[in-house]
């Protein structure tokens, strides 16, 4: 007895608060119509006028020039070894691990990797100075920044897939 009392108590106790939901037809419930209030911040915002880029300053296009120099030097040198390590990785293609022709080709890798260097640095220079130059919202010449690191990072990308094909070729890698 004492059970159905409870449970019919609990019942009605939790039906309670949603008698209010019910709202009578004709009742005095709320508008959801927009309130005149609601419509004060539907203005267009001012519109921003930015300047386009500028030329590149004059004191970046030597620092750019040297650094397309340098990359091209990279390339070059990269180009040089390029040949001769893949000679050597396919000699040392079923050498053992640590044998003399698998770290002699381990070597040519290594050269190749440094004949890249000029490339590489250039790439992290360029990549400064356009972080720098954005950080400070100095954005004259940044197109011609970003041309010159989208072509280094290009020319890397390629470097790094001929040593990542050439480390892959090895034994043990």
């Amino acid at each position: 007895m004492k059970r159905a009392f409870l449970l019919l108590s609990l019942t009605i106790a939790a039906s309670l608060p949603l008698a209010g939901c019910a709202a009578a037809p004709g009742g005095d419930a709320p508008s959801l119509a927009k309130r005149p209030v609601e419509g004060r911040f539907d203005i267009a915002p001012p519109a921003v006028v930015v300047a386009p880029p500028g030329p590149l300053p004059a004191d970046l296009a030597g620092r750019l020039a040297r650094w397309e120099a340098d990359a091209a030097a990279g390339q070059q040198g990269f180009a040089a070894e390029r040949g001769t390590a893949a000679s050597l990785v396919s000699a040392a293609a079923g050498a053992p691990v640590a044998s003399e022709r698998w770290v002699v080709a381990q070597q040519a890798i290594s050269r190749l990797g440094a004949a890249r260097a000029p490339l590489t640095a250039a790439l992290a220079d360029i990549d400064r100075l356009y972080l720098e130059r954005s950080i400070d919202e100095q954005v004259d010449g940044l197109p011609d920044i970003y041309a010159l690191r989208d072509r280094l990072a290009d020319l890397a990308s390629t470097q790094d897939a001929v040593i990542e094909s050439l480390n892959s070729q090895l034994p043990g890698q």
